[in-house]
């Protein structure tokens, strides 16, 4: 290609999906652009890609309407730092994943910079905010989504956009054998139950004491929180015992040999389903940001999996229906009723094969390659 050498791109991530995705893609730029020159927020999977990490997403990571509200003054400080950084280091492009709160922010100012924008992963803007989509067409040069149902809804207000597969394909789901794993962790041969409460520390704190309070209805079982990258031990440490262990850096092998999972909205629902686990999506938030959320959500569903799949195929338990006695009683189906296991397995690979084959970080790399090839930035002119 054309383009001038080092090409600096600038990634922003809010959370644990997003540096995946992004270290994904930075590797799949990397095989056309081996010099690429990448700043990042983000986390150790795009500092280990290459990219130079400038803010971790553990010191972004603020859900809810009154949490972000609490945390304002960090978040405005975060705000006109990353714009600062971004003018010094001068990028030829930016490349955004998902983190609308703070990303579409950052899209409307940069192109009052004359810099070049695009989003990857898109912002879930079709569940709610949907005005957002004008803001899009205006600041983003193309929009790369991951979810087949995204590409309808952009073109209907003729946003440039790319359905490119989701980067979950991509994602190397080799895992050690299940005898490999049990020993590596000092674990009981006997099943296991995955608990995945979320990423952030507020999805801890609330999430993990009412998937644990089912515990002891399941005497047969070990149940396995997997850590979430940047937490500490210590988060976890009050609730572990003989029968509630902790692993770090092995989520995929621990959904691969677990029986079933309760896990917490999010990407985690999406990657337990390509892993064929059966699961029950959890979600609770504070009081007044589910009364707000209530009011502006415009989706049947929470989960992904349910939402490309346009079906119930996976019980989600929200807010007050979250409690121990209906999570016990989806958890005892998911494990000891042959025909509800069948449906779930059913519903799986029509999940898998919706989502658009493997290649997705590839394609995005070459789209964007392609597009910045084309006309030079506004910034580049002025370099």
């Amino acid at each position: 290609m054309a383009i001038k050498s080092p090409l600096k791109l600038y990634i922003i991530a809010g959370e644990a999906s997003g540096d995946l995705h992004g270290s994904n893609l930075i590797k799949a730029l990397r095989q056309h652009q081996p010099h690429l020159d990448v700043r990042c927020w983000g986390g150790e999977k795009m500092e280990e890609a290459g990219g130079h990490l400038v803010k971790h997403y553990r010191d972004l990571a603020f859900m809810g309407f009154v949490e972000v509200l609490l945390n304002i003054r960090t978040i405005l400080r975060n705000m006109a730092f990353c714009k600062s950084d971004i003018l010094a280091y001068r990028p030829d492009a930016i490349v955004l994943i998902d983190y609308p709160g703070f990303n579409l922010r950052i899209a409307q100012w940069a192109k009052q910079q004359g810099i070049r924008v695009f989003y990857y992963i898109s912002p879930q803007i079709w569940a709610w905010k949907q005005k957002r989509v004008h803001q899009i067409k205006r600041d983003v040069e193309r929009v790369f989504c991951v979810l087949p149902f995204e590409q309808d809804f952009y073109k209907k207000f003729d946003v440039d956009v790319s359905f490119v597969g989701h980067p979950l394909l991509d994602i190397d789901n080799t895992v050690v054998n299940k005898s490999t794993f049990l020993t590596q962790n000092g674990l009981r041969d006997v099943p296991m139950i995955a608990l995945l409460p979320g990423s952030r520390t507020q999805e801890i704190q609330s999430m993990l004491p009412i998937m644990l309070a089912v515990v002891e209805r399941f005497p047969q079982h070990q149940f396995i929180i997997a850590g979430a990258p940047g937490q500490d031990e210590s988060r976890y440490r009050p609730y572990l015992n003989d029968r509630v262990r902790l692993i770090f850096g092995q989520t995929y092998a621990l959904l691969k040999h677990a029986e079933a999972g309760l896990i917490t909205s999010g990407t985690a629902t999406l990657e337990a389903g390509l892993f064929q686990l059966p699961q029950v999506v959890c979600y609770k938030a504070g009081a007044i940001s589910y009364a707000i959320a209530k009011q502006v959500i415009k989706v049947k569903y929470i989960s992904l999996v349910n939402l490309i799949l346009d079906k119930p195929a996976i019980k989600e338990l929200i807010q007050h229906d979250l409690n121990p006695e209906n999570l016990g009683d989806e958890l005892e189906m998911l494990l000891n009723n042959p025909m509800r296991i069948a449906e779930v397995n059913s519903d799986y690979i029509r999940l898998r094969n919706a989502l658009g084959g493997p290649g997705a970080s590839e394609r995005t790399a070459i789209a964007m390659l392609k597009i910045l090839d084309t006309a030079p930035s506004a910034t580049e002119s002025n370099h």
